[in-house]
């Protein structure tokens, strides 16, 4: 009988002991945020500035952070900010070229240059020169029709003071001046149309996310877990999160209560929102796009060319095929790239599963995607278009604009992958939704990011209004209200409607980041929209690109 107690108490003594041992594995967190990319790292930076006493944990799944979408070769790092890329200058059927979307992405753009200089001046980011670099934003096309928009879109962009400085020119002398590359060996007779602005920018997000990073890890209360993949996210009885993850490397599980959780993981946020069990979620599907580049790394040809140059998307071609050639610095080194030319895969991530698309499709989203499919199928087209293209296609399409290109110089890479969002609509079943979006719970106590244009360059705004969306109380404080308008002087301002604002944002971004300096405004006919009126994108075709 004894002997049966002492197995019973012993029995008790390790079942108390394990449940002791597992609750202690539960780490107790403020915030959680899964994916080490530039989203995640800047909302971190951003949370660390207004609650330093908040305890953050950061989940990855590779062995290190910005080896997605954020990694410098994944994308084409341009600083999205409207001066050259067309989609985002619809014209419409009366044919006036609506300037509204290329407004709202330029003031998106300010906040972050905004934010990157206060992070320089605090020494957060280190060398300017090591993340952004002055690159010259050029719209270049060929064609009556296209020069006539171009230069439509030109005047009508003259009416915002953040497009100051822009040139126009049909005189090759003078494009040969900006672009010498692109006008060796092309046709004299060929007519031809561009517009230059000094204030462009190419930025390696890869380098800004490894330092955010790096300056978070030395905060006390942060940890990164690399090589760790998120397995399931349930919310507790008290209204916290428990995400549970495994390590890639040797197969343990860990857990870790949140009491905000931010899924900031590209291509995998879409699985995680739903795996949350968010009825918000439900509204949502993914359709994956992938893009590859041609790329030089010859200095001969690379120190020819000092811009980011984009065109025009062929007649019947969507919007995301506008093609660019771009200078970039990346691991320290000048290239060019040019492309992209749209790949197909059922990855959702570059380091993603095949089965992403098929685990993502519910009961809840395949109507919406087969309503989108039909109702897109010019995308389908092109899609298929581009998957049989073949390596003498891709170079004839880089000789239209560097008309000297040879084959041996160039070699093709695969970039990211993106994946375009698919939500529900009760009239229409299901639409294409080209941008980012914010989906959260209704009590904030989880949010992530979907979809891909303007992606990283946006950032800091993004990752501002989430803040505004969860933490809705906190940023009405005072304490939060002064930090933010530290951070972000122009805060709650629209530029568009203050010259002088925009003159004095440019000079202290401009030299804190070491940019080319700004024009002088001087005297500019007042915007077309009034400052106290945001702008609101237009009401015509959809417009974005493949945020590459």
């Amino acid at each position: 009988m004894l002997k049966k107690v002492n197995t019973a108490l012993l029995g008790l003594a390790m079942t108390m002991g394990l449940s002791s041992a597992y609750a202690a594995e539960t780490k107790k967190v403020d915030v959680l945020l899964i994916g080490g990319g530039i989203m995640s790292s800047t909302l971190g930076v951003w949370l660390n500035e207004l609650e330093p006493g908040w305890s953050m944990e950061m989940v990855e799944r590779l062995d290190g952070v910005a080896e997605e979408s954020s990694n410098g070769w994944n994308n084409a790092g341009t600083g999205h900010s409207a001066l050259a890329e067309l989609n985002y200058t619809p014209e419409n059927k009366d044919g006036k070229v609506e300037i509204a979307k290329a407004i709202e992405i330029n003031e998106a753009f300010q906040i972050s240059r905004q934010f990157w200089s206060w992070q320089v001046k605090n020494n957060v980011l280190k060398d300017p020169r090591s993340f952004i670099n002055s690159t010259p934003h050029m719209s270049f096309v060929w064609g009556d029709d296209n020069i006539k928009f171009l230069k439509k879109r030109y005047e009508a962009l003259q009416a915002s003071p953040l497009f100051a400085g822009m040139q126009y020119s049909e005189d090759p002398e003078q494009i040969k001046q900006w672009v010498p590359l692109m006008m060796q060996g092309r046709d004299p007779k060929q007519k031809i149309a561009a517009t230059w602005s000094p204030l462009g920018t190419d930025v390696n997000f890869g380098e800004i996310t490894r330092q955010f990073v790096g300056h978070l890890k030395a905060q006390p209360n942060f940890s990164l877990k690399l090589s760790s993949e998120v397995e399931d996210i349930k919310r507790n009885e008290d209204g916290s999160w428990r995400v549970v993850y495994k390590n890639l490397k040797d197969g343990t599980e860990t857990q870790t209560d949140a009491k905000f959780v931010f899924i900031g993981a590209g291509g995998g946020a879409l699985h995680l929102l739903q795996k949350s069990g968010i009825p918000e979620a439900q509204e949502y599907a993914g359709f994956p796009v992938g893009g590859s580049f041609l790329v030089t790394e010859n200095p001969a040809i690379a120190e020819q060319h000092l811009a980011k140059a984009y065109g025009k998307a062929s007649v019947g071609a969507p919007p995301m095929s506008v093609p660019h050639l771009d200078t970039r610095v990346l691991d320290g080194k000048r290239v060019i790239l040019f492309g992209p030319f749209a790949t197909f895969s059922t990855k959702f991530l570059k380091e993603g599963s095949y089965l992403d698309l098929l685990t993502t499709t519910t009961t809840h989203n395949i109507w919406p995607m087969t309503k989108v499919g039909i109702k897109e199928y010019p995308l389908v087209e092109y899609l298929a278009g581009q998957l049989m293209l073949s390596d003498e296609d891709r170079l004839n399409a880089l000789k239209e604009y560097f008309p000297n290109a040879k084959a041996e110089d160039w070699r093709l890479w695969q970039a990211g992958q993106r994946v375009q969002i698919i939500k529900r609509d009760e009239q229409l079943g299901g639409v294409l939704k080209l941008g980012t979006e914010i989906v959260s719970a209704k009590d904030g106590s989880i949010a992530g990011l979907l979809g891909a244009s303007p992606g990283a360059s946006t950032a800091a705004p993004i990752m501002l209004s989430v803040l505004e969306k969860v933490f809705k109380d906190k940023v009405a404080t005072p304490a939060w209200q002064a930090k933010l308008h530290q951070i972000v002087p122009s805060y709650g301002t629209q530029l568009n409607g203050s010259p002088e604002r925009v003159a004095q944002e440019w000079a202290y971004t401009s030299e804190v980041l070491q940019l080319t300096p700004p024009p002088a405004i001087g005297q500019m006919a007042a915007p077309a929209q009034p400052a106290a009126e945001k702008p609101k994108a237009p009401v015509s075709n959809p417009s974005a690109d493949m945020a590459l």
